[in-house]
């Protein structure tokens, strides 16, 4: 099934603990990515499901396979944890896909590991569900994440805040090498390891650094500069990730662990969802200068690596740092320009933008919404764009504003609208909606699962079948708390 070619598992025993998938009572497939199997070279038999479900959910280790479980740490909301590691997941190995590209195939909720630290190493689920929706959701929106390539029922139970269902999710992504796991040999004094793990990211992700004048500035670089870009872009779909500790960031620049993530409905800049984050400490505009102290701790682990003298070491870290900052600001303004329809750069647009999301904020406009039909605007029609908001006077000076913008510039309304609205999707993942196929696959119905993952498919058309999924939630609907799978 998994022609593996396993590259971690040949690192020190140190990295990793050797551990087998626990098999379950009763497994079922809920669903398989048939389109990722094949772009991974993945065969399998859909004709067997009970077969791939056995695989899938670690009864059966399939040949060719060293499952482990990844040491890693972590600060978590600020506090550092020396060890934390995989505790409900276990790597059966790695592949290399149609185009080359080395994917690591993952079990989570595969059962305890050495790592699990008194937790039952299970999934249930909801969770399973719900990071199969956005994971999908990601890739359809074009946005760098981990993939699904399927979940499975285990046909046991277990036990949270409540009794629930269990199941076994089944992800695939470029690497699961984390700030964390940078953190887990420098927190030791590891230096020998910390080195051995940068050499074998550059290996793996960042090639083209072997020849740099100095590869472990180059790194740290490149691992910035692809956080800054993914958080822009989180920022312009209204994403918050809701636990963005060190050991969630991966080194490869994917979004990883969709626990307790949000999209936003209305526009709130200091918006949280997770009920773990109680400080807001991962609110949505609180994202970038998070990813900037995530990277100020991968540098920290580094700092023996970027030169033999301390001080030029931490000069050449703060450096990196002080970059960060720049290129989110180049990357959000990107994100943003291309959002209100604009084809050029000029100093006054970061004013245009803010002046925008505060009168969204006022008239609380719904995040989505206003950005797609600001789209009908650029063709001359506004009624829809203002009925986004709630009280539109802000809105309607905006406008003026932003026409004065546009008039210094040369594309039709017609080429204008069409490329907002290749970068505003009509449909998100919203969590009104994914709580609705949640619950309903909690009583055995997939069908509101299903049809979900059809309206994300396409998310940057409007197609009249997927319309009530454009829509907001109604009151009785909105969704305030996300909680975490653990």
């Amino acid at each position: 099934m998994f022609q593996f070619d396993n590259s971690y598992a040949r690192l020190p025993d140190r990295f990793f603990a050797s551990v087998y998938p626990e098999p379950v009572d009763g497994p079922k497939l809920l669903k398989f990515n048939e389109a990722l199997a094949a772009e991974l070279g993945v065969e399998a038999d859909l004709s067997d499901p009970a077969r791939l479900a056995a695989v899938l959910a670690g009864n059966v280790v399939p040949q060719g396979a060293t499952p482990l479980a990844m040491a890693y740490a972590g600060h978590q909301f600020g506090n550092f944890v020396p060890q934390l590691g995989d505790g409900r997941a276990i790597l059966l190995g790695e592949v290399v896909d149609r185009a080359g590209r080395r994917r690591d195939i993952q079990l989570k909720g595969a059962g305890p590991t050495p790592f699990s630290r008194r937790g039952d190493g299970r999934a249930a689920l909801g969770p399973v569900l719900r990071e199969y929706i956005i994971s999908e959701a990601f890739a359809a929106l074009g946005l760098p994440a981990t993939r699904a390539l399927a979940a499975v029922a285990t046909g046991e139970q277990v036990y949270r805040e409540r009794v629930e269902q269990g199941a076994v999710f089944v992800r695939v992504a470029a690497s699961h090498v984390r700030v964390g796991t940078f953190q887990f040999f420098a927190a030791r004094g590891d230096n020998d390891g910390v080195k051995t793990l940068a050499d074998y990211v550059i290996d793996r992700h960042y090639p083209e650094l072997k020849t740099a004048e100095n590869p472990y500035a180059a790194l740290l670089e490149a691992v910035a500069f692809r956080q800054a870009a993914l958080i822009a872009r989180w920022l312009g779909v209204g994403f918050i990730h809701g636990v963005m500790n060190t050991d969630n960031m991966t080194i490869s620049g994917e979004t990883i662990d969709f626990g307790p993530c949000a999209f936003l409905d209305e526009y709130d800049p200091m918006k949280v969802f997770s009920s773990i984050d109680q400080q807001g400490r991962y609110a949505y505009r609180n994202q970038p200068g998070i990813g900037q102290w995530n990277i100020a701790r991968l540098a920290e682990c580094l700092v023996p690596l970027l030169d033999d003298n301390e001080e030029k070491a931490v000069d050449v870290a703060n450096g990196v740092l002080k970059r960060f900052g720049e290129r989110f600001q180049a990357e959000w303004g990107d994100v943003f320009r291309k959002k209100i329809g604009l084809f050029s750069s000029k100093d006054e647009d970061g004013d245009l933008i803010q002046a925008l999301l505060g009168a969204m904020h006022e008239g609380q406009a719904d995040f989505t919404l206003t950005f797609r039909r600001l789209a009908d605007v650029a063709e001359g029609r506004d009624d829809a764009f203002l009925a986004c908001f709630t009280t539109d006077e802000k809105a309607r000076e905006w406008l003026s504003s932003w026409r004065d913008r546009l008039a210094s510039e040369p594309q039709s309304s017609a080429e204008r609208a069409a490329a907002m609205r290749a970068v505003s999707p009509a449909i998100i993942p919203r969590n009104h909606r994914v709580e609705e196929a949640i619950a309903a696959a909690n009583y055995g119905d997939m069908s509101f699962f299903e049809n979900l993952l059809q309206a994300l498919e396409y998310p940057y058309e409007e197609r009249p079948e997927f319309a009530e999924y454009m829509t907001p939630p109604k009151p009785e609907e909105r969704v305030m708390r996300t909680f975490c799978g653990t």
